[in-house]
C-alpha cells in the first residue's frame, strides 16, 4: 500500500541530481589541468601578498610595535615635560627654588657660609695582562 506525501516542490530537483553532470560543458583535461594552474597561481600570488608584500601581516606587525614604542616614548615625554612645567613653576614663583638652583648649578654660596668640593676618586681600570712574544 502507497501513502501519497505532500509535495515540497523539490522533486523535480531530486529526480534531476543525477543529470547535473551533463548540464557541464565537456572540459578536456589540458583545459582542467590550465585552470588548476591558473588557480594555484592566484592562490600563490594572494598569499605571498598576505605573508610578505606590501601591507602584509608581518609589516602590520611591526607597525603595531612601532605605534606601541611611540605611545611609550610620549608618555615618558609627557611626564618630562609635566616635570619641566613644574619646575619653570617653581622659578618664577619661589625663591627657594632659585636659590637651589643657583647653589646647584653654579655653584653660588651664601655669605658667611664655607663651600666646600669634595671629589671623589674613580677607582684605577684594570688593564688586560699583555703577552710577551
Amino acid at each position: 500500500m502507497r501513502v501519497a506525501l505532500p509535495s515540497s516542490g523539490f522533486d523535480g530537483w531530486r529526480s534531476g541530481v543525477g543529470q547535473v553532470r551533463p548540464l557541464l560543458p565537456k572540459l578536456k583535461k589540458p583545459f582542467m589541468r590550465l585552470l588548476i594552474l591558473v588557480l594555484l597561481l592566484l592562490l600563490a600570488g594572494l598569499q605571498f601578498r598576505l605573508w610578505v608584500g606590501e601591507g602584509s601581516l608581518a609589516e602590520v606587525h611591526g607597525l603595531k610595535n612601532e605605534i606601541a614604542a611611540q605611545e611609550e616614548e610620549l608618555v615618558r615625554l609627557r611626564a618630562r615635560n609635566q616635570e619641566l612645567q613644574a619646575e619653570v613653576m617653581d622659578l618664577r614663583d619661589g625663591v627657594d627654588a632659585l636659590e637651589e638652583r643657583a647653589r646647584r648649578d653654579l655653584g653660588m654660596i651664601k655669605p658667611g657660609e664655607i663651600f666646600i668640593q669634595v671629589i671623589e676618586r674613580k677607582p684605577p681600570e684594570s688593564k688586560p695582562a699583555e703577552t710577551k712574544r
